[in-house]
C-alpha cells in the first residue's frame, strides 16, 4: 500500500458507499480517520460507509469498527 505523508495535493471529499465511493469534491487524497495519514485516492482500499471514514490499513479499519461497536455507534 502506498501512503504519501509528504505535503502537496488537495484533499478530496468522498461519500463512502458499501463497496465503492463517490467523489463529492475532487482531490488527490483523503486522510485516515485514525492516524491522519495521507491516502492517495488510487491506494484507498479501506473505509466505513456507516461511519463515513477512510482508513490507512485493514488493521486500523477493524480496530475502529470494534471501537465503534463497543461504543454503540454501529
Amino acid at each position: 500500500m502506498m501512503l504519501d505523508t509528504n505535503g502537496g495535493g488537495r484533499p478530496a471529499r468522498l461519500r463512502y458507499l458499501s463497496g465503492s465511493f463517490h467523489v463529492a469534491s475532487p482531490g488527490d487524497h483523503v486522510l485516515c480517520a485514525v492516524t491522519q495519514a495521507r491516502i492517495p485516492l488510487g491506494a484507498l482500499r479501506y473505509w466505513s460507509h456507516e461511519l463515513q471514514e477512510a482508513y490507512a490499513s485493514p488493521e486500523i479499519a477493524v480496530a475502529r469498527y470494534n471501537e465503534a461497536r463497543a461504543a454503540g455507534r454501529l
